[in-house]
């Protein structure tokens, strides 16, 4: 677990927090999000890589306004690391299999996809500078192939 919150705040800090408030994740080398561009609307996750972005460079508000579950889920994946680390020098394991766990992550499961639902059907017009570019790019690549 803390290879997988290192490897998240590493490249959260490589990158820049779009201002569109998503998208980060194209600076990687990844398409826009295909829900943005079939349907011109937000998954449930768009937005998350912005927020981590924005959050680890403290852009707090601008976290919570990219997604804002985004920092919940940063400072959770944050603690759960560093317990995780805590027990692997104490030479305990980190038990993630109890019943409160499992409420926690089932309760943090709902809400994100209810949040993310709620607002897939009610944001419309979510495109922006990230799929522009994305097009940009494909026009540019198709005229260069003729």
């Amino acid at each position: 677990m803390f290879g997988v919150w290192l490897f998240v705040t590493v490249t959260s800090l490589a990158l820049h927090p779009d201002p569109s408030g998503h998208g980060t994740h194209t600076q990687l080398g990844l398409p826009p999000c295909p829900s943005v561009l079939l349907f011109d609307r937000p998954c449930p996750g768009c937005g998350l890589t912005t927020s981590f972005a924005a959050f680890v460079h403290g852009q707090f508000a601008f976290a919570f306004h990219a997604h804002p579950l985004g920092p919940l889920l940063y400072l959770g994946i944050t603690v759960w690391a560093w317990l995780a680390i805590y027990g692997w020098i104490k030479m305990r394991r980190l038990d993630g299999s109890g019943p409160a766990f499992n409420r926690v992550i089932a309760g943090f499961a709902i809400t994100f996809f209810a949040f993310g639902f709620i607002r897939m059907a009610l944001d419309k017009g979510y495109g922006g500078a990230p799929e522009q570019r994305f097009a940009s790019a494909l026009t540019a690549n198709a005229k260069s192939a003729h």
